[in-house]
């Protein structure tokens, strides 16, 4: 009788761990229902840098994307930026609204430019998987005396 107890209790307390488990996980990855899904479409429109230009050696102080949201809806993501495998910026628990976002992504501590071209790409968090955002052009960095990110478009903006 003793054992027959101690076995309902037992998988009373299993069922409860695994669905208080599951709900915890979900709303850390898809933030419960206010998170971004896989078919949310984004499309990256620009990402700089600040400063820009950069001296070699120098720390980025902040990066600038804007993404693009098509919907009806807000989202909640994650928003890494990358250069290669290294992970160069992060920002954690970013609200998405429909249309155009400005957003500002600290950078990862100890980042530094090296080599003559660094290429970069955004990801976002959906549905608990990183998903590399899609863009109409890639994102590299050229060192020539100096680091840029600036295209041709981005001079005369700033001239303007």
């Amino acid at each position: 009788m003793f054992w027959n107890k101690a076995l309902l209790i037992a998988a009373f307390l299993s069922t409860f761990s695994l669905n208080f488990s599951r709900e915890v996980g979900a709303a850390e990855h898809g933030r419960g229902d206010g998170g971004c899904r896989r078919g949310d479409r984004l499309r990256i429109q620009d990402l700089d840098m600040s400063p820009d230009p950069i001296f070699e050696g120098r720390l980025v102080r902040s990066w600038r994307i804007r993404l693009g949201l098509e919907g009806r809806r807000d989202c909640d993501t994650d928003i890494f930026i990358r250069e290669g495998n290294n992970l160069v910026g992060q920002l954690r628990h970013f609200r998405l609204h429909p249309g155009m976002n400005e957003i500002e992504v600290p950078p990862t501590e100890g980042f530094r430019f090296r080599g003559r071209e660094m290429c970069f790409n955004v990801q976002v968090d959906l549905e608990g998987s990183r998903q590399q955002i899609d863009a109409d052009r890639r994102f590299c960095a050229t060192q020539r005396t100096v680091w840029s990110l600036r295209e041709p478009e981005d001079r005369r903006r700033v001239q303007q």
